[in-house]
């Protein structure tokens, strides 16, 4: 039983993944974000129409499920994704504190169709100094102030 509802949430997103391109949306990803069986926010990539690199179907997802539920902690929460996450997403959901990550297509599979990420994850094993970005650092010593009044504020322990 609990399976079906596993594969019922993922049909979901995989529907949400189609029907963003059949309606030429964008990319063919959608994301269901689930807490104690039910849907609380449903996603696919919204890229191309809202002009905003960051608008995969899972951060789409995170973004209206934490406004659903009026918190940036989503844990008690899963994703069901038609794709493994990139690494942007995968960052994301850890942020959001997701407690699993339920995936349909692969990493590899994405790639097949023109949706590689490898070179992300290749420059992230980089030392900075050896990315094809380059990384400049500037103003730390004005800027790490900032950072120790959030420690002695005692609001560190939130980690956000």
């Amino acid at each position: 039983m609990e399976n079906q509802l596993h594969e019922k949430f993922m049909r979901m997103a995989i529907e949400l993944s189609e029907y963003n391109i059949k309606q030429g949306l964008g990319g063919p990803f959608g994301a269901v974000i689930v807490k104690d069986g039910v849907v609380i926010a449903g996603s696919a990539n919204k890229v191309i129409p809202e002009n905003d690199p960051t608008a995969h179907a899972e951060v789409s997802a995170i973004r209206l499920a934490c406004t659903a539920l009026g918190t940036y902690n989503l844990s008690g929460c899963e994703i069901y994704t038609s794709c493994e996450p990139c690494p942007m997403c995968l960052g994301a959901i850890y942020w959001a504190r997701l407690d699993k990550i339920y995936y349909a297509n692969t990493k590899a599979d994405a790639a097949d169709i023109g949706f590689d990420d490898h070179f992300i994850y290749n420059e992230i094993a980089f030392n900075m100094e050896d990315r094809k970005l380059p990384f400049v650092q500037l103003l730390r010593d004005e800027a790490l102030p900032v950072f120790k009044q959030w420690g002695t504020a005692g609001l560190n322990n939130t980690h956000y």
